[in-house]
């Protein structure tokens, strides 16, 4: 008589959420994960056509390497949230990691390509931006450690790299805090985004860490 008065709302609340999970993963599972590539292809010929025709504001070059590289950013910070989120919340996106961390490459690939040929254009000047300017020297040296990871992202490297191929994906960590980092410097005066990002992506590096500490 009590326990019908007075429920276990405890047990309620996690076969709700057990069964929301298994929801989320029955569902993750039969959606493919290529459409992904098409949706970044779209938003990024989209907003490139909105620079074109000067729907971004006064400086469209600026706003366009700001929001290839911020969604770069953030592509990244998805990349590293998904083996915690499996391992805390039983949320398994595992299968959508590799296209997420191919376009957080091409968001980048971009916002390299619109400095490069919009904003610079002088060759002599690319070069010394790069030496002379830390932020500069920061953002390239992710890029290049991007390129192996972007290369590596198929099938036919998993194979024939095994172990090692886990090892040099791990970059990941170190690009992520880098695009941190020059994000950070690159912004004027005191800025809370940047910060932001560089605490989410320290907290995942902290997760992944103490679960490994702990195995």
């Amino acid at each position: 008589m009590r326990a019908w008065i007075y429920p276990d709302t405890t047990s309620t609340q996690f076969n709700v959420l057990d069964r929301l999970v298994k929801a989320i993963n029955h569902t993750a599972g039969i959606l493919p994960a290529w459409p992904l590539y098409l949706v970044g292809a779209a938003w990024a010929g989209w907003l490139l056509w909105l620079g074109v025709n000067g729907q971004l504001g006064i400086d469209p070059v600026k706003e366009l390497e700001h929001s290839y590289g911020e969604t770069g950013l953030k592509m990244l910070v998805l990349v590293l949230a998904i083996t915690p989120l499996r391992r805390y919340t039983r949320i398994n996106l595992i299968k959508f990691r590799r296209a997420l961390g191919l376009l957080a490459f091409g968001a980048i690939l971009l916002h390299l390509l619109v400095w490069l040929l919009l904003d610079v254009q002088i060759p002599n000047r690319i070069w010394e931006d790069i030496f002379k300017r830390p932020y500069i020297t920061i953002g390239m040296a992710a890029f290049v450690l991007m390129l192996p990871l972007a290369l590596t992202s198929n099938n036919y490297s998993i194979r024939k790299l095994k172990a090692r191929w886990g090892k040099l994906h791990r970059l990941t960590y170190l690009i992520a805090l880098l695009g941190c980092l020059h994000f950070l410097l690159l912004v004027k005066g005191f800025q809370p985004e940047p910060l932001v990002y560089l605490l989410v992506v320290v907290l995942l590096l902290l997760l992944r860490y103490r679960t490994k500490q702990r195995r």
